[in-house]
């Protein structure tokens, strides 16, 4: 079996590619070729969970393994064993940490591709843990932004991802075109008066006591998801969407096929909600684990 350690996934992991893997990823998804059951999750009182998520997606038979803690940093923590299809057979033990991260900020970045407007030029990000800095740089590939700000609870790590820093998340988010919200906050950090005509907005804090986006911000003129069963009850759904209606929603692989409308007017705003899916960590370790192949990087091990 072939041992990858976080330095080699950060070695062999490409954003770009991952973007357009995702985009086929989600096609499979949503025309019902992946196979992905709802995650499941041991719950540790006062601390946090184990999730379990298992998925047949991008031609990869995997599991990832994580565990979100979030008074530890960082609070996402996960392995992904890969096996192989046809025996069954473990083939890979790789870091899940870094994948998780990148794989969550480059499908914001694909809903970003899809959703925002073409001129979009200004970007707000919201928290100053590890997802603001993987949305920084996986985000700003698909748009070209001449102003990007961030806010959170502490000004001197805002400060420390080189941009500019506003003084509250309103002021981030007054007049900016996207807005991507990394956050573990239990109540909403963002409402929608403070949205201007045409703002995209992503979001990825799963906090299991309560919603990052208030009501009126997911009720949008168009509201995407991985798949519909972020409509589910936590932790395989959103707090957001609890009560809403599941046909309301486009999912990412339905905007990629074409086979349902996105955006038709400069004045929606338009909202992506994620949860995470395992499809993504499909699609990322299957990149990692085929260029490791060619490369020869990692460690063979016997089980």
């Amino acid at each position: 079996m072939l041992v990858l350690s976080q330095e080699d996934v950060r070695r062999l992991l490409d954003v770009d590619e991952l973007i357009d893997a995702l985009a086929n990823a989600f096609v499979d998804v949503s025309a019902g070729r992946a196979s992905v059951p709802p995650r499941v999750a041991a719950l540790v009182p006062e601390k946090g969970l184990l999730a379990a998520m298992p998925g047949y997606a991008a031609g990869v038979l995997e599991t990832k393994l994580v565990s979100v803690f979030p008074d530890h940093e960082p609070s996402h923590q996960a392995l992904i064993a890969v096996f192989d299809p046809e025996t069954g057979t473990p083939a890979a033990m790789m870091d899940g940490t870094y994948i998780t991260a990148t794989r969550t900020a480059a499908a914001s970045a694909l809903s970003t591709r899809l959703l925002a407007r073409e001129d979009a030029s200004v970007l707000a990000i919201l928290g100053t843990g590890v997802q603001a800095r993987s949305h920084l740089d996986a985000v700003a590939r698909v748009r070209d932004f001449e102003e990007v700000r961030v806010a959170g609870r502490s000004r001197e790590q805002a400060e420390a991802l080189g941009v500019a820093v506003a003084d509250s998340f309103d002021a981030a988010v007054r007049e900016a075109d996207v807005v991507c919200a990394c956050t573990d906050a239990s109540v909403p950090v963002l409402r929608r008066a403070w949205l201007a005509s045409g703002t995209h907005v992503t979001s990825v804090g799963a906090s299991r006591d309560g919603p990052e986006l208030d009501e009126g911000t997911v009720r949008a003129d168009v509201l995407a998801v991985e798949s519909r069963v972020a409509f589910e009850p936590y932790p395989s759904g959103a707090h957001e969407l609890q009560g809403l209606d599941p046909a309301a929603a486009v999912e990412l692989g339905e905007l990629v096929a074409g086979t349902r409308p996105g955006r038709t007017s400069r004045e929606q705003i338009t909202v992506y909600k994620s949860m995470g899916h395992a499809a993504e960590d499909a699609a990322a370790a299957r990149l990692v684990y085929e260029r490791a192949l060619r490369v020869g990087a990692g460690t063979e091990v016997d089980l």
